[in-house]
């Protein structure tokens, strides 16, 4: 999902050359599990995984995973269409995990209309499915009605990080412990929150070094996601070979946090919640469709960056109005909702950017 860019405008523009390093350097470390989607990297994620791993290292060497983007299923053929497309996409006879993308209500309704579950299952039977689950961005209730009619789903992946614990919006926290409940194992997305917990304020850099100056920010963000006993596998989205030594580093040989450490989480995210002004994590959902093209995830960055280091406004002002000559400006947004209605974290995307807009274009 965040690969290595040759323009870094351009999701397309996979570094297929880093890629290939990054991901030598993992497999030679003894990590096998690879996770793409249909839409990463504007539809060349899959591709790429095919070019950089499929081609070059023998199927066991390797764990593919992949989804079914429910919002392009629009009759019950799309699914084996799509389905088809992936398999020869990626270039493999099978996936080791594959699940439906991103549920939400709407999203669970198409599912049931089109038996998206019963798909799943079939394929699964057929041996081109090794395990079955979905990805979730919703409420807590909608997720206890899955898990009550679904226990066919093998698995779940929930975004969990120490700042979305014990979010009212996000609930990791409620759902984690409903797929306790139901004996599901957890995959993790966003324990690094899109990368702000890995850029965390100076007050928080200084708690984890003063008792650990050589681990980095992410590595306590990571760790406290592995440390949940019912986490089967925590995603990183490493996009350079710094971040994927630092990862491979204190993953290799995990230690869980220990108490005191939890106590240090605990203070980190209560001066990180009390810094962060529009908790954004860069998944781009919002961006697909934006009929004004708006780099909305680059500008809330740019937004979250200038309200904890106000010193900063002339370097974020120059990389806003670099942005604003290839995308549409913050004060073009039109209010058309689509944004709103693709955003896992539930952001109030119209209105931040006003704020946005006060901000750079006043």
């Amino acid at each position: 999902m965040r690969l290595p860019l040759v323009n870094p405008d351009d999701q397309k523009s996979i570094d297929i050359e880093k890629f290939k390093q990054m991901a030598d350097r993992f497999i030679e470390r003894g990590f096998t599990y690879f996770d793409t989607a249909y839409p990463y990297h504007g539809g060349k994620s899959e591709e790429a995984l095919r070019e950089v791993v499929v081609k070059r290292y023998p199927r066991e060497a390797f764990t593919v995973t992949t989804k079914m983007p429910v919002w392009a299923i629009k009759q019950e053929s799309d699914l084996e269409r799509v389905f088809n497309e992936q398999l020869e996409k990626c270039d493999v006879d099978y996936f080791d995990y594959y699940w439906l993308h991103a549920l939400n209500r709407e999203r669970v309704g198409v599912i049931d209309e089109m038996d998206g579950w019963g798909f799943l299952v079939r394929k699964k039977a057929e041996g081109k499915i090794r395990h079955i689950g979905f990805s979730f961005h919703d409420g807590s209730p909608l997720l206890a009605e899955i898990l009550d009619k679904h226990p066919e789903m093998d698995y779940v992946q929930l975004q969990i990080n120490y700042l979305d614990w014990e979010s009212p919006a996000i609930e990791s926290r409620v759902c984690y412990d409903l797929c306790v409940k139901h004996d599901k194992p957890v995959i993790v997305m966003e324990p690094v929150k899109g990368g702000s917990l890995a850029r965390v304020p100076a007050a928080v850099e200084q708690l984890f070094r003063e008792y650990n100056p050589d681990a980095s920010p992410a590595s306590w963000a990571i760790r406290y996601c592995a440390s949940l006993p019912n986490v089967m596998m925590v995603l990183s989205g490493m996009s350079n070979m710094e971040q994927m030594e630092d990862n491979l580093g204190y993953m290799e040989d995990f230690k869980p946090l220990n108490d005191e450490e939890q106590a240090i989480i605990a203070r980190a995210t209560q001066v990180i919640s009390d810094a962060i002004a529009v908790p954004c994590t860069a998944c781009h959902y919002c961006t697909e469709g934006c009929p004004q093209e708006i780099a909305i995830p680059e500008y809330f960055n740019l937004y979250n960056n200038l309200q904890q280091f106000p010193d900063q406004k002339g370097n974020c002002k120059l990389y806003y109005d670099l942005l604003a000559k290839s995308h549409g400006k913050a004060s073009e947004c039109v209010g058309c909702g689509q944004c709103e209605a693709q955003c896992p974290q539930h952001i109030d995307i119209i209105d931040n950017l006003k704020l946005v807009t006060s901000s750079f274009e006043g």
